[in-house]
């Protein structure tokens, strides 16, 4: 046996062991927390693929259809799993039909007497299949990107890159007259090839546990932002994405406060329930998020009160957005679970076209013309001015009333 040989077997056991050791620890990340289970089939994917390379490892003892064709089905699959933890991770479904084609593919084309003879189409073939799955795995990674974790990143590049060289494998082989004929040669080449996929596995598994890591983190700290029963940003959560966001008024383009108010929530509360009283809480934050524009944003300010932002907005579209709101919700509470609760909102809005946002400053001012809204007999819209409330009458049109300095908001 001579250097190279040897060189090449050391990388094939130590590629083999240590996709063991990884599958075991993504295994073990797993039993950490059962709800983490793309973990279980990234470490089952690591241990098909040390499966794979102990077939591999055993050329020349073993039937050519056991050391190779079966090995290489083996790996595809490993592959396909990669991509169906990918799906999992991103809350899709696993597809263990379409992680079978590869597998199948391969197969068939076994059976063929001109495939089985020539060396460069099998090896273009079964990169084609791997490239699928990794670059498949990369995009599943890259479609969840509005989810703000970093380690996406590293992970789609990590897969794009494996998979882009096992596409080019062949062709680069014959670009560096690495022919088959040649075993000096071929071997060199293969010790590349293995140098990169054990570089590969290694770091992917790590960058894999990296993203497990960072979603839990990233999810309990969305869950000390978020109210739990509406789903909205809570009072914390909506400061904070507010001064995060405040890029558009920096830009000294106009923003519309508002803060709303469920009319009679209490009166609700006793008369239907308070299983009914969460739903109209549950009903007005889906009704608020598809009705203020992006960008905005809305959160639970406390109890029946909620608080919205709409930024990059003139008077007329923010006031058009609000009505739109109250209408919905009015429209979607005539009738929960057969109750005629018909609730309503009052809606105090300011509109700034000076930045930076001083949101504290206009919501005090959204408070005021909140509390005129209720004066005023609830289920209407208020909107502030520096110095005059803009009256909004049930006929249209608009008549200033005093700012109601003195008072806040009931």
């Amino acid at each position: 046996m001579n250097t190279s040989e040897l060189d090449i077997n050391t990388l094939f056991m130590v590629t083999m062991h240590v996709e063991i050791m990884l599958g075991l620890l993504l295994f073990f990340a797993w039993t950490q927390n059962f709800g983490k289970t793309a973990l279980a089939w990234w470490g089952s994917a690591h241990l098909l693929r040390a499966v794979s390379i102990m077939l591999l490892g055993m050329h020349g003892s073993v039937p050519d259809w056991v050391s190779i064709d079966t090995a290489n089905a083996v790996l595809f699959a490993s592959f396909a799993l990669t991509w169906s933890g990918a799906r999992v991770f991103d809350r899709r479904s696993s597809e263990p039909v379409w992680c079978m084609v590869g597998v199948i593919i391969w197969m068939l084309a076994c059976q063929l007497p001109q495939f089985a003879a020539s060396v460069e189409l099998r090896a273009m073939v079964g990169a084609m299949i791997v490239t699928t799955y990794t670059w498949l795995a990369a995009y599943e990674f890259w479609r969840g990107r509005d989810e703000a974790l970093v380690s996406r990143w590293p992970a789609i590049f990590m897969l794009f890159a494996h998979g882009a060289l096992f596409l080019l494998r062949t062709p680069l082989g014959s670009i560096l007259h690495f022919s088959p004929g040649s075993p000096v040669a071929s071997s060199a080449w293969l010790e590349l090839l293995s140098l990169e996929a054990l570089l590969f596995t290694i770091s992917i598994a790590f960058i894999l546990l990296a993203m497990a890591k960072e979603r839990t983190e990233y999810r309990h700290r969305e869950a000390a932002r978020t109210d739990a029963l509406t789903g909205a940003l809570n009072r914390r959560g909506f400061l904070e994405q507010s001064a995060t966001s405040n890029r558009w008024a920096m830009d000294l383009r106009p923003t519309a406060v508002m803060l709303i108010d469920l009319d009679n929530f209490k009166t609700i509360n006793d008369r239907f329930g308070h299983a009914i009283g969460d739903k109209v809480l549950q009903i007005f934050a889906e009704t608020a998020a598809f009705n203020i524009p992006t960008p905005g944003l809305i959160g639970r300010w406390g109890g029946d009160e909620f608080a919205a932002v709409i930024y990059d907005t003139t008077r007329e579209d923010a006031k058009a957005a609000a009505e739109r709101m109250q209408l919905a919700f009015q429209k979607m509470t005539a009738d929960i679970n057969g109750q005629p609760v018909k609730a309503t909102l009052s809606i105090g809005m300011v509109f700034s076209t000076e930045g930076p946002l001083d949101l504290p400053a206009l919501m005090v001012q959204a408070d005021e013309a909140l509390y005129l809204a209720k004066e005023l007999g609830r289920n209407r819209l208020e909107v502030a001015s520096p110095e005059t409330v803009w009256r909004t009458p049930p006929s249209g049109g608009s008549e200033p009333i005093p700012f109601p300095r003195s008072k806040s908001a009931a």
